[in-house]
C-alpha cells in the first residue's frame, strides 16, 4: 500500500523564503493581514485531511469506480467519496479562498493551490469534484448577472453545490467553433438548450443535492465559428425564488466513459433535452466567460500533475531505500544484507532525482502562478495588476503542459523503481501512471498549449510577455552574477536565456513565411521555456540554500536542495539544446510525407 507525507516544508521554503508570499500579499488590500504563521496553520490542517481523509479513498475508489443507475441517469460516486465530501463541507474548505460577500474566507488563491496540491496527491478523482467547483465560481465572479451571484455563488462557496463545465461534444474536442448545441430564447428571458456533452468531468455524482453546469451553446441567429458561441448556467435542479430546489431540469447523464484512469472521477455523457438555463456575460462571448474557468482548469490540471509527481516520488524513494537487488558497482554498500538497497544504483538515482526535480521545480512554477493571480485580481496598483495578469497568460500554458508531460515521465520512472511491482495494482504506482497520462490530454492538449504559448502569448505580442519573463531572469543574473557559489546555476540559466531570445526570433520569423513551421516547432519550444522557467526557480531556490548554509545553518533541507538543483542542471536542462535542434529541423520532414503516410 502506498503512503503519503504533506510536503509542508517544502511548501513553506517556496512560499516564504523563495516567493516572500505574505510580503507580496501584504501589497494587497484583500490580504493586509496576512502572516505566515496563519498560512502555515491552515496548510498543516489541509494536510491532514488530504492525507487522513482523502488519501485513503484512492485505491479502493479507483478499483470501484462511479456507478450509473441507467434508469434514473443517477451516478453513485465510490464508497467513502460523499461521506469525505462532507467533511470537507463542514471544515470549510470550498470557501476557503472565496469572496467574504459569499461566504467565503478571503484567504489568498496561493494557500488554495497549496492545499490542493496535496488533495491532488492524496486523491485526485475525488478532488477533482470540489475542484471543478472552483472555476465554475470564478467564472459566474467574473461574468454572472446579479440574480445568478445571489443565487448560486453561496451555494457554491459553502460546498452545498457542485460546478462543471460543459465544452466538448461526440464530434469536437480542441475546435469548440464546431458545438451544435442550441439555445432556444424563451420569453421568460430563459434559454432551452438542447444537445449533447461528452468527457464532462464530475458531470453526476450523489455528492451534492445539485449540480451547476456551464454549458457552451449557439443562439439561433449566432454567426458561425467561435465567434457564435455563448455561455449558459443550467442547473441540475431548477432554483425557485426562495432558493428551495424545483423540479428536475433535462440536463441527464446519458453515460460514463471507462477511462484508462481517474476512475473514481464520473466523466460524464450529458444529454440537454431542453434544459433550461441563463445566459451568462453577453450573448456570442461565452468563450471570454469560459475562459476565466479554462484557464484556472489548465492551472489545476498542472496541480494534479504536481501532485502525483510527489506523491509517486515519495513511495519510489520508500521502497528504494528498503529494497535490496545486486551489489553496488563501486563495492558492497550493505555489508549485513544479501545484497544492497537499489538505491545504490546510479540510475534508480537518477529516476528518483528527476521526479524529484521535477516536483520541485513545479512546487516553485505553480506556487508562483497563484501569487500572480492574486496580484492580479487584489494589488492596488493597476500596473502590477497588468504586469501580473500578462505573466501569469505567459505562464498558464507551460504549467498545464510542462507539468503534466512532466508528471508522466515521473510516475513513469517512480513505477520502473518498484520493478514487477510497479505493475501490480496494490503497490498504487501503476495507477498514478495512469491518471498522470490523462492529465495530458484534459483542458487542451499539450499540443495545444504549446500552440497557445508559442502562437497567442510570444509571436501574438511580438515577444513582449516573453521579455518580461526574460527582465526576471535577467535581474537575477545581475545579482548573483558575480557570486563563485552561484556560478554553476547561473551561468547555464544566463546562457538559456540568450539561446531563447535568438530561438524565438528565428522560428517567428520562419513562421512568417509558412505558419506550418510554428506548428513543427510549438511542443519542443514549450519544453524548451518550461525548461527555462525551472531553471530560474532552481537558481533562486539554489541561491537561498546558499545564504543559509553561508550563515551557519545545518538544516539538512538547504543541502538537499542544492543537490537536487545541481541535478537539475547537470541532467535535466541540457535537454534544451536537442529540443531547440530538432525544432529548428523545421516543418519539411513532417509535411513532405505523403508517401510515408499514405
Amino acid at each position: 500500500m502506498p503512503a503519503y507525507t504533506p510536503p509542508l516544508r517544502d511548501m513553506q521554503f517556496v512560499l516564504h523564503e523563495v516567493l516572500h508570499a505574505v510580503d507580496a500579499l501584504k501589497a494587497c488590500p484583500a490580504h493586509a493581514d496576512a502572516d505566515i504563521e496563519t498560512l502555515n496553520a491552515v496548510l498543516e490542517e489541509g494536510g491532514k485531511f488530504a492525507a487522513e481523509v482523502a488519501f485513503p479513498l484512492n485505491i479502493s475508489g479507483d478499483h470501484e469506480g462511479c456507478t450509473l443507475d441507467k434508469a434514473t441517469h443517477e451516478v453513485q460516486a465510490p464508497s467513502g467519496f460523499k461521506a469525505a465530501y462532507q467533511q470537507y463541507v463542514a471544515g470549510g474548505w470550498p470557501a476557503l479562498s472565496c469572496d467574504p460577500e459569499y461566504g467565503g474566507q478571503g484567504l489568498p488563491f496561493v494557500v488554495n493551490q497549496c492545499f490542493y496540491e496535496m488533495l491532488n496527491s492524496a486523491n485526485q478523482a475525488w478532488t477533482m469534484y470540489p475542484g471543478l467547483s472552483h472555476g465554475a465560481y470564478e467564472c459566474l465572479h467574473a461574468h454572472g448577472t446579479p440574480e445568478q451571484k445571489k443565487t448560486y455563488l453561496a451555494k457554491l462557496v459553502s460546498g452545498e453545490w457542485t460546478g462543471t463545465m460543459c465544452l466538448t461534444e461526440p464530434h469536437c474536442g480542441t475546435d469548440l467553433g464546431m458545438l451544435r448545441s442550441k439555445a432556444e430564447p424563451q420569453a421568460d428571458g430563459s434559454y432551452k438548450i438542447t444537445g449533447q456533452k461528452i468527457f464532462i468531468s464530475a458531470g453526476e455524482h450523489d455528492l451534492t443535492e445539485n449540480i451547476l453546469h456551464l454549458v457552451l451553446a449557439r443562439l439561433p441567429d449566432a454567426p458561425a465559428g467561435s465567434k457564435g458561441i455563448s455561455l449558459f448556467l443550467v442547473p441540475k435542479y431548477h432554483v425557485q425564488a426562495d432558493g428551495s430546489l424545483g423540479a428536475r431540469n433535462p440536463i441527464f447523464c446519458s453515460g460514463l466513459e471507462h477511462k484508462m484512469g481517474i476512475h473514481g472521477n464520473a466523466t460524464a455523457q450529458l444529454m440537454l433535452d431542453g434544459a433550461i438555463g441563463t445566459l451568462v456575460g453577453q450573448p456570442n462571448k461565452g468563450l471570454q466567460a469560459m475562459f476565466v474557468m479554462m484557464n484556472a482548469a489548465r492551472l489545476g490540471v498542472g496541480n494534479q500533475s504536481l501532485g502525483l509527481t510527489e506523491v509517486a516520488y515519495q513511495n519510489a524513494l520508500a521502497y528504494a531505500k528498503d529494497r535490496i537487488q545486486m551489489r553496488s558497482l563501486s563495492g558492497v554498500k550493505a555489508k549485513d544484507k544479501p545484497a544492497d538497497p537499489i538505491i545504490v544504483h546510479p540510475d534508480v538515482r537518477k529516476m528518483l532525482l528527476t521526479a524529484k526535480a521535477y516536483a520541485e521545480g513545479g512546487r516553485a512554477l505553480m506556487t508562483y502562478s497563484a501569487l500572480l493571480l492574486d496580484q492580479e485580481i487584489n494589488h492596488p496598483d493597476e500596473k502590477v495588476r497588468k504586469d501580473s495578469a500578462e505573466l501569469l497568460a505567459l505562464l498558464t500554458p507551460i504549467a498545464k503542459a510542462f507539468v503534466s508531460d512532466n508528471a508522466w515521465t515521473a510516475t513513469t520512472m517512480c513505477q520502473q523503481v518498484f520493478g514487477g511491482h510497479g505493475y501490480i495494482k496494490e503497490w498504487g504506482m501503476e495507477q498514478y501512471v495512469r491518471d498522470a497520462r490523462i492529465n495530458m490530454i484534459y483542458e487542451g492538449t499539450n499540443t495545444v498549449q504549446s500552440l497557445d504559448l508559442l502562437g497567442r502569448k510570444v509571436l501574438g505580442n511580438n515577444g513582449a510577455s516573453l521579455k518580461k519573463f526574460g527582465k526576471l531572469v535577467a535581474a537575477l543574473v545581475e545579482q548573483e552574477g558575480v557570486n563563485e557559489k552561484m556560478a554553476e546555476f547561473i551561468n547555464p540559466l544566463a546562457y538559456l536565456g540568450e539561446q531563447m531570445n535568438k530561438f524565438t526570433t528565428e522560428i517567428g520569423f520562419k513562421g512568417m513565411q509558412n505558419p506550418d513551421e510554428v506548428g513543427a516547432a510549438a511542443v519542443d519550444y514549450l519544453r524548451v521555456a518550461g525548461h527555462l522557467v525551472y531553471a530560474y526557480f532552481f537558481a533562486r531556490m539554489a541561491s537561498v540554500a546558499l545564504k543559509q548554509i553561508a550563515t551557519g545553518s545545518q538544516d539538512p533541507f538547504y543541502t538537499a536542495k542544492l543537490q537536487t538543483a545541481r541535478f537539475y542542471f547537470a541532467k535535466l536542462l541540457p535537454e534544451t539544446a536537442m529540443l531547440m535542434r530538432t525544432a529548428r529541423a523545421g516543418s519539411a520532414s513532417l509535411m513532405d510525407t505523403e508517401a510515408a503516410l499514405a
